[in-house]
Parts: structure tokens; sequence; C-alpha cells
């Protein structure tokens, strides 16, 4: 019988719980998506920030190279953003980025494999392709992490992010078509592979309608009736702050939430609408948690004893911007009503995000939840909707493992202040809090 307590009646495919697993680690999750590159029999379609060129990106490219050479059948398409495959690392010496690695790949084998370079806007400072799930047959491997070295943790070092597997044929299909139809297809989108690419001045125009044709772009879902034993799984699309559908679901999920809100994000940069939502939460009776690294967690820390930068600033830009949260909200989080919980574990980083609403909608997804992403990224989710509560001990058993390394918060003085910080931290900090340059690093980073 249909279920009539659907949360939202959108749009919705009907999966049933067992065909959904999520991973606890960073290993697991390296170890699944090479197994599953090298059992796939039709389509390995990849979407993330970027694919690095360094030892896990390689073990990545040679898997699907030899998958494409035991089977040259296989639909394999790779997509990254554009700017960040043509440039280093942040702080890095200047260099040609990752897209030499594919190009390197593309000369050494006989077979071809695209890797499409997707400009989401003609900076990289003002919009990123931050779209995630990748497509290996009939299943949908969702996760925020990019593919490297430290977030598939090759090394010592690993970055904690979250990793969920959802096997459905009319899921995976309608997540390719739109990789396929609505980026790949697009005039501005070229394959990397190629020596002889064009300067983003030369796309320019094409970027600008690019980006304005993924403003209006939907996923296609051919709408399932959903069983007492199945929940609805709605993939979800959002680019700019105008008609933006991931936006304003997530304020949705916050505005109904009659219980309990957990929250993660790995950068304390709450945009205002989210803010107020929350407080509206608390005030209604809501018990909220707020899951987000410690400082020293971030993909941006940078010791005090390495070589200072000024991207090294961040973290502590954040937690000022945590600090000032908790202290307006210091009589909820003394009474645990507002739970802040810090993630540190070694010196690794935390790079989770995503929703979980009265243990009965979740989000799945790779939006930071801050203002670049509410209005420069092309972001995307998965909205799942499990009003019978079938998948409370999955995703119970995924938030204890992530709270096996936090601390909560229980006064905002447990934060550290300005004149705590390193000394090139302090006059940073300073010098960009009496330009009021905070105000413009928090809308774009």
């Amino acid at each position: 019988m249909p279920n009539r307590h659907l949360l939202d009646p959108i749009p919705h495919f009907a999966v049933h719980p067992e065909r959904i697993t999520i991973l606890h680690s960073a290993r697991e999750y390296r170890e699944l998506l090479l197994n599953a590159i090298k059992q796939a029999t039709k389509r390995i379609y990849i979407v993330a920030l970027y694919l690095e060129n360094d030892e896990a990106g390689r073990e990545i490219l040679a898997t699907i190279y030899q998958a494409k050479q035991d089977n040259p059948d296989l639909d394999i398409a790779i997509c990254v953003d554009w700017h960040r495959a043509q440039r280093g690392l942040i702080g890095a010496e200047k260099s040609t980025g990752n897209a030499r690695l594919y190009q390197e790949f593309a000369k050494q084998y006989d077979l071809s494999i695209p890797v499409y370079g997707v400009p989401v806007r003609n900076r990289e400072v003002f919009g990123v392709l931050h779209l995630k799930g990748l497509i290996i047959d009939n299943t949908v491997i969702y996760s925020g992490a990019s593919l490297n070295n430290i977030y598939l943790h090759h090394q010592e070092r690993y970055r904690f992010d979250r990793y969920h597997i959802i096997e459905h044929k009319p899921l995976a299909d309608s997540m390719m078509h739109f990789i396929r139809n609505n980026m790949i297809a697009d005039p501005a989108v070229h394959n990397l592979n190629d020596t002889n690419l064009p300067s983003t001045k030369d796309i320019k125009p094409l970027i600008r309608q690019f980006r304005a044709t993924l403003s209006k772009a939907r996923y296609h879902i051919q709408n399932e009736s959903v069983s007492e034993d199945q929940v609805a799984i709605t993939p979800l699309v959002g680019i700019g702050k105008r008609r933006n559908q991931l936006n304003s679901k997530i304020i949705a999920l916050l505005s109904n939430a009659t219980h309990e809100i957990y929250l993660c994000t790995p950068y304390f940069n709450l945009p205002r609408a989210v803010i107020r939502e929350i407080t509206r939460a608390i005030k209604r009776g809501v018990q909220v948690h707020i899951i987000v690294g410690d400082k020293t967690a971030s993909d941006f820390y940078i010791a005090p004893d390495q070589p200072f930068k000024a991207i090294g600033g961040l973290p502590y830009l954040y937690e000022l911007n945590l600090r000032k949260f908790a202290r307006t909200n210091k009589a909820h989080t003394a009474s645990g009503r507002l739970a802040i919980h810090l993630w540190k574990h070694n010196d690794n980083s935390y790079h989770l995000k995503g929703l979980w609403v009265d243990r009965k909608a979740m989000l799945l997804t790779g939006n930071n939840v801050n203002p670049r992403a509410w209005a420069l990224d092309l972001e995307n989710g998965l909205l799942i909707q499990d009003p019978k509560q079938l998948l409370e001990d999955k995703f119970t058993a995924e938030f204890d493992n992530i709270f096996k390394h936090t601390e909560q918060i229980r006064s905002y003085k447990q934060l550290e202040t300005v004149r705590h910080y390193p000394e090139k931290i302090q006059k940073l900090i300073r010098r960009v809090l009496r330009t009021r340059a905070d105000r413009l690093l928090k809308r774009i980073l």
C-alpha cells in the first residue's frame, strides 16, 4: 500500500533500505570504489571537484583505464572542475595542474577516456563544479570526497567524509543523464585530454550561457510509488541564489523540524537564512546538533611550525565565527538545547556535510552550507524521506562513528580568541577585521 505520510510530495524514487549502504571510513570508501570500477560492466561516470595527480589519483585513473581495456564497451566519462584541473594546490608553486596527468594517460594508452573540464564560472573564486555522485553500473556512490591521497586515506593521514552507496537503476540513470545531457553536451565543457585547450577567456560567453542553462536544470525523475517498506529518494540540484532547489530544501527541512536536527559542515560560516532557521528551531524546542571540524582539522590548517601562508588564516576565521555563534546562543549551549560538537582526530581533517532531521529525513550533499555554496558553486544532494524510520539504525551507526572523535562545546569560552593565536595569524586576522575583508572572504571561501 502506498505510504501516505511522506514528508514532501515532490517526485521521488522508491528504494528498499537494504539497497542502501553507509561506509564509515575513507579506507573502506577507497576499497569499495576500486572494486566497483574493476567489476563494472556497463558504465562508469565519475564526478569530482578534482582527480589529483598523486598516488591515489593515479591509482583510480589507472584502474579506470584497465577496466576499459578489459571491457572496451564500457561507457566511461570523468568530470572535474575546469579551473581546479589546470592549477596546482592553493599555496603551492605554479604548475599545469592535474590536466597534465590526464593528458599523459591519454597518450600512454591506445583507448580514449575523456576527462571533461566543467567551467561553472569564468573564475574559480566565483564558482566551481561541486556536484557529487559517482555512477557505476546501477549504483550511485555518493560522497563529498574528491579523489586524492588524503580523501582516500592512501597514506598516513585521511580527510573524513561521508560515504553512501545506493543501488537503484532509475536513480543512477537520472544522475547519469544529468551529467551527460546538462554538462558534457554543453559547448563550454572541454575534454582536458586535449593538449590544445582554449583559454578561459576564449570561452567566456559560452561559460556565461552554460551557467544560465544550469540554473534551470533539474534531474529527470519518473515518480515511483513508495510502499511501506521503502524510502523515497529525490536528487536535487542548485546553483546561484535564485530558484535554487537545493537551498530551498535545506531551509524547508530546518523550518519543518519538530524534534531534532543534525547538521554537519566542515567550515562554520552558515548563511544568514540558515542561522535564522536554526535559531527558530531552538526556540520552538528542537534539539539542534551542529558537528563541525576543530580548526586544526580544517584542510586549510597550517601548523605553527610550518611556513606561514595567508590561506592558513581561514580556520581561525571560522573558529571566530563559531565562538560568536556560541556566545550569542550561550544559554542554549549551556542547557544542551544547542549541542556544538567539535571533531578532531590526531592530524587528520574533517569534511562532513549534510542534514538529518527528526530521524525521518536525510539530506546527503556536498553542500558546505556556507555563502559560497549558497550562491556560487554548482551543488547537488539526495533527499531521503524515511517516515517509517527504516534507515534509523544505519544513520545512528554512522553518527555514532562520527561522534567518536568529537568534543561537545558547552561554553563559548572553550573556543580560543585572537590573542591565543600564533603571532602571524593574530596580525593577519586583525588586518582582515580592520579592513572588513572578512565580509568578502566569508562570501567566496
